[in-house]
């Protein structure tokens, strides 16, 4: 079995990578920093692994990382890059955000079509794209994360659905987790106002349920709660809660 992780460097892709080759999958590691993957290579002495360096923020790239491995036989495609930026929407910096939106949604958009393609035609492979618990909500001071989230959920649930109807056996999921304790806050300059999961545990927890063929992935007993009752919740009271909360993080 083998497994392409983008984002594979740091935090729950690395994790991701380490739990797959500790279940003796191959591994296909995608991410720029050539260093950090030479490293967690060195890791992996019972297992074929590959590290291809290259920007999925560059769509060039993205079609790239595809014409590279297309022949090979993937089982497992993860997206997992992406990064977060948090301040007033008027004031956060746009190349940022543009970039934000290249890596968190373009990319993910472009690779999964590709890969797709060919898993429906063998008619097996998981592809598991890691959103966020910002997918289900709106998110006042960290906009444009939280909207690049929830276009990765949306799709994945509506590309499920797709392959139920057809009876395919491919199968899709989406990793939604709540603060996790990674590289993520200090690039988005947040600090998360609740303690975070380990970013093994969520690793682990994403991964067995894309093989177990789980939609929607959200680790952690108490985020579930969470997500349950903001179903009951009004919308602008919500927008009043995430502004808050956001507030916090930002203010720490």
């Amino acid at each position: 079995m083998k497994a392409l992780i983008t984002g594979a460097s740091s935090g729950i892709g690395r994790d991701m990578a380490r739990y797959l080759a500790s279940k003796g999958w191959d591994l296909i590691l995608v991410a720029r920093r050539e260093d950090r993957l030479i490293e967690l290579k060195r890791d992996f002495s019972g297992v074929n692994t590959r590290i291809i360096i290259l920007d999925v923020g560059k769509q060039e790239d993205c079609y790239k990382l595809y014409d590279e491995t297309k022949d090979e036989k993937i089982d497992m495609l993860i997206n997992n890059a992406g990064f977060g930026l948090a301040g007033e929407f008027i004031s956060t910096d746009l190349d940022t955000e543009i970039n934000m939106i290249d890596v968190n949604v373009i990319a993910v958009h472009i690779l999964t079509k590709l890969y797709l393609k060919d898993f429906v035609k063998r008619d097996s492979g998981i592809i598991l794209n890691v959103a966020s618990s910002a997918g289900f909500m709106p998110g006042p001071l960290l906009s444009t994360y939280y909207a690049t989230k929830n276009y990765v959920l949306r799709l994945t649930e509506a590309v499920y659905e797709e392959l139920r109807r057809k009876g395919s056996r491919v199968k899709i999921s989406a990793l939604c987790p709540g603060p996790v304790n990674t590289e993520f806050n200090k690039v988005a300059k947040v600090k998360f106002a609740v303690n975070g999961i380990s970013s093994e545990m969520c690793a682990k927890t994403a991964i067995d349920g894309a093989l177990s063929g789980k939609l929607v992935i959200v680790p952690g007993g108490m985020l579930k709660v969470g997500l349950f009752f903001r179903r009951f919740v009004p919308e602008k009271s919500l927008l009043k809660i995430a502004y808050n909360f956001q507030r916090r993080k930002n203010e720490r």
